[in-house]
């Protein structure tokens, strides 16, 4: 309920209901003086109680100096200026209940699992150390402004990513839908990855680990121990491992699935496995911020010391120069390449993680004066150092594997993606000195970097849905994370059949990829082009006291804009060629994949022609209210009031 206030200096003695009423409405609100200042509860800058000098519930009145106090005074007597704010009756919102809860939970969305295998394997592919160049560049003009925007619109405007919308450009609030569709089909693949890790980690807990022999029920053949120890053995290109067999025959069980066509039952392992982390899921953010934000000072903070860990263990082993020279070696020649350019591109865009309504619903439990400007620079700066030192834990037992086998390091290093971590690294902790220790940290390390990620993007979709249907669902929050958690749980059990491996893949290529650049890509376009940078950046200084430079609205109007549409053009040019393991996927996969991708931005120009359709007046005069904005913010609503 808003209800507007006029408050007057000899009005004190006004009936209970009244004064009940205006010190509820303003224990929400901020009385604005007349010089441009705003006064919160209690200031110490001027006087409070309930004396002349202040209001009844202890904010202070725009009272300008009298002669006595300085020249210049305004006379005892003239008529004064008070501002005041309209105030809300509805609910405060919940807030975080410490600064380093919100950084905690930003560094951990923004660090996951792509950190650990996809950014290593991008990095030597593209030319080492040279591709660190392109990176750079493309975090400093496209992924920290885009990071930095979304914090600050969800600050100001303390809404999910739905609801934002009418603030900024109504028309274009189907963005808002769109995003949390693709939220869902992230949840549908994304957790499988760590079910996979959860049954790595149960059968870790044994003296010899099951993916160092081939004398398990599961192993063919083919299967051969090979490491320089074994000086009888000989590779050849029909051999696999032990480690490669027990991931595909055993937890996948791929071998069961001819492909996509005919998916098989699903694995009762893996559906206990899923049953679990959405269980740990659901107790961590049903209660809110207050709740997730206690939970990553673990799940946040328990890999950086693994990693720590591992990079000490792995740097002692024979070897490991091999890996971090073959890691870093610059290789200048392939800057010429447009391909190097696109990975860099979409690399740091995808680790970032702007476009996804996390950092905005994150940023909108922030108290409205909080630095989001340092927050941004710190968190996408600890994201981006994380990924370089994921590369040498990575690449240090690379380079140790590649030394026993008496190989070079890229053939040992020719998988990327989950392979990479659920095979080759694990293939090289079982042969390492305490083996059993080393398994279980890392794949707890696994393990938590997904459900940080995991918790943020539900609570991205949750955030949205609760601010778009207040009434709805406020109060009944924990049912709501409950059925949202069960709709995961049931679309992801495609990916635990004997073929879900085959589903992660398409998901992970199409469903979320490029309509998730397409949506962000028209997010920058309405901030910057029909909200307007010049009214952004009073936005961002009503906040902070201080506007963006000239680099950041530059970054926001042309050089952004034109970084995500680079991506979103090379991807059409080059669609990529998805294959998994043996299985090359076919034609009209590609099909399907297009179109789960295209269900989500769908939402987009649906709701722009609903917009249109349902507004009232000529169609100029729907077009001109679906650009323009609703005032949001604690400064929106001002009544001035003359008091004598």
């Amino acid at each position: 309920m808003e209800m507007k206030q006029s408050m007057m200096m000899d009005r004190e003695n006004e009936g209970g209901e009244k004064e009940k009423g205006e010190e509820s409405s303003q224990e929400n609100g901020r009385l604005m003086l007349a010089d441009g200042g705003v006064a919160e509860k209690g200031d110490p800058k001027v006087n409070s109680g309930g004396g002349s000098g202040g209001v009844s519930n202890g904010y202070p009145t725009s009272t300008a100096p009298s002669p006595k106090e300085g020249a210049g005074g305004v006379p005892a007597g003239a008529l004064r200026t008070l501002v005041v704010q309209q105030t809300s009756l509805d609910q405060p919102r919940e807030t975080w209940s410490k600064k380093m809860d919100f950084l905690l939970s930003v560094i951990g969305y923004a660090v996951d699992l792509g950190n650990v295998w996809r950014f290593p394997y991008i990095c030597y592919q593209n030319g080492g150390g040279a591709f660190l160049l392109p990176y750079m560049l493309m975090a400093v003009f496209g992924g920290v402004p885009l990071f930095y925007m979304e914090l600050a619109l969800g600050q100001f405007h303390r809404s999910g990513c739905i609801s934002i919308w009418k603030h900024i450009c109504p028309i274009f609030k189907g963005i808002g839908f769109a995003i949390c569709i693709i939220a869902l089909y992230i949840a549908f693949y994304y957790n499988t990855i760590m079910a996979w890790a959860l049954y790595y980690l149960l059968a870790s807990f044994r003296p010899t680990l099951p993916w160092t022999t081939c004398s398990n029920p599961w192993n063919t053949v083919n299967c051969l121990r090979y490491l320089s120890t074994d000086s009888n053995v000989t590779w050849t290109n029909t051999s696999t491992s032990p480690a490669e067999e027990f991931y595909t025959r055993q937890v996948l069980q791929v071998h069961m699935s001819p492909g996509l066509h005919q998916l098989g039952s699903v694995s009762w392992q893996l559906a206990l496995c899923l049953l679990f982390i959405f269980t740990i899921v659901y107790f961590s953010i049903w209660k809110g911020v207050k709740t997730s934000g206690k939970v990553v000072w673990v799940t946040a903070t328990f890999p950086y010391l693994v990693l720590l860990v591992l990079l000490v263990r792995g740097a002692t082993l024979p070897g490991a120069w091999r890996g971090v020279v073959f890691y870093l070696k610059p290789d200048w020649g392939k800057l010429l390449s447009t391909t190097v350019w696109i990975d860099a591109a979409a690399q740091i865009f995808f680790s970032l993680g702007p476009g996804f309504g996390v950092l905005l619903a994150f940023a909108s439990y922030n108290p409205f004066h909080n630095n989001c400007y340092k927050d941004a620079l710190l968190t996408s700066s600890v994201n981006c150092l994380t990924s370089f030192l994921s590369g040498f834990v990575i690449f240090t037992v690379l380079g140790y594997m590649a030394e026993m086998r008496k190989v070079g390091v890229e053939t040992v290093a020719k998988d990327a993606g989950p392979s990479l971590l659920f095979i080759i690294y694990a293939e090289a902790i079982a042969n390492m000195p305490a083996a059993t220790f080393f398994a279980i940290i890392f794949f707890l390390m696994i393990i938590m970097l997904g459900l940080d990620s995991t918790f943020a993007g539900l609570e991205g979709v949750i955030t949205a849905m609760l601010d778009e249907f207040p009434q709805l669902l406020s109060r009944r929050r924990e049912w709501f994370v409950l059925s949202l958690v069960c709709v995961c749980y049931l679309g992801a059990l495609s990916t635990l059949t004997y073929g879900g491996a085959f589903v992660v893949k398409l998901f992970e290529e199409y469903a979320t990829g490029p309509a998730v650049i397409t949506v962000v890509f028209l997010e920058v376009i309405a901030v910057s082009w029909f909200y307007g940078t010049s009214r952004f950046c009073a936005d961002v200084h009503m906040m902070l006291g201080f506007s963006p430079g000239l680099f950041w609205r530059v970054c926001w109007v042309a050089i952004c804009p034109i970084f995500l549409l680079f991506i979103i053009v090379s991807f059409l040019a080059f669609p990529p060629e998805v294959k998994l393991f043996d299985y090359v996927y076919p034609p009209w996969t590609t099909v399907l994949g297009y179109c789960i991708g295209v269900s989500s931005f769908i939402c987009v120009p649906a709701y722009m022609v609903y917009h249109l359709l349902t507004a009232k007046g000529t169609f100029k005069q729907r077009l001109l209210k679906g650009i323009t904005p609703v005032p949001s913010g604690p400064h929106s609503d001002i009544i001035i009031t003359h008091t004598v």
